[in-house]
């Protein structure tokens, strides 16, 4: 029996239209900015993306478009800029920034109660304290996706493959703070395999191309692809997908899955800063 598909693109239609009725209490609106440095294809395509999802829920958005060669002092001045305005709630800088920036000095720069993607480390220290506010936008779209299983995150046994600061750490956080135990993996784990079969809740965020097959995955694991890979003019995850869901119990497609809910958090972060909590 194939696993039950964990349909993202559903799930962010739902949180769209609880933004869209949360908004008719509201007497402002909400703000996005995005600042885009240079003219990357990918990162200029999801922030028409992010635009067109600020629409569908009425919000305002801007795009700050710099050039690849401008100073590090100048792009912190327009965050500083962007930091003091009333009608701006949440802000992001899209990433991947230009070798001569500083990427972490940048996110320092954005205020901790205008930071969209939960990246500043005021946010991240509160994650750590379980204290979550404003959480990283695609681990908190992962922690949905595992709620719709309706299954209890206490006591399961989580395994993230992956360690980044933007997914993998903040995920396991999220999963730790929900009671789940919590193993990490990464390049340097002994035996990948044998970790990964133990996981109730296998989270996937390395970067390689169905690179988790049917063998590494526990029967009956909930289990979340965060990798979006491009083979032959198509999108593919970093799990074999067709392999992994006749062993899984739920499993997230590639694409229609975790990408959409980061989105759908990011306006959801947008709103929790615009009406401060």
């Amino acid at each position: 029996m194939s696993a039950e598909l964990l349909n993202g693109s559903r799930l962010a239609q739902r949180v769209r239209s609880q933004i869209r009725r949360r908004l008719k209490k509201l007497t402002f609106t909400p703000g996005l900015a995005v600042v885009q440095v240079g003219e990357d294809p990918a990162s200029t395509l999801y922030i028409k993306h992010k635009q067109r999802d600020c629409e569908k829920v009425h919000f305002h958005s801007e795009v700050h478009r710099l050039p690849t060669d401008i100073s590090q002092e100048s792009l912190i001045q327009q965050i500083e800029t962007l930091n003091t305005r009333s009608d701006i709630h949440g802000m992001l800088v899209q990433m991947p920034l230009p070798d001569h920036i500083d990427k972490e000095a940048v996110i320092d720069t954005i205020a901790p109660h205008k930071d969209a993607d939960g990246l500043n480390p005021v946010n991240l220290g509160n994650l750590l304290i379980n204290r979550e506010g404003v959480t990283p936008c695609t681990p908190t779209g992962i922690i949905r996706l595992i709620e719709l299983t309706e299954e209890t995150i206490a006591g399961k046994h989580a395994v993230c493959i992956g360690r980044s600061p933007l997914v993998g750490k903040p995920v396991g956080l999220m999963l730790l703070n929900r009671n789940a135990t919590v193993t990490y993996c990464h390049s340097r784990t002994a035996d990948l395999k044998v970790e990964a079969q133990k996981a109730d809740i296998l989270v996937v965020a390395i970067g390689r191309s169905e690179f988790i097959t049917a063998d590494m995955v526990k029967p009956g694991a909930t289990v979340i692809d965060v990798g979006i890979n491009h083979i032959d003019g198509r999108a593919v995850g970093d799990v074999k997908f067709e392999e992994v869901k006749e062993v899984a119990g739920f499993i997230t497609p590639v694409p229609g899955g975790v990408g959409p809910m980061t989105r759908a958090m990011l306006l959801e972060n947008t709103l929790k800063l615009a009406i401060g909590g």
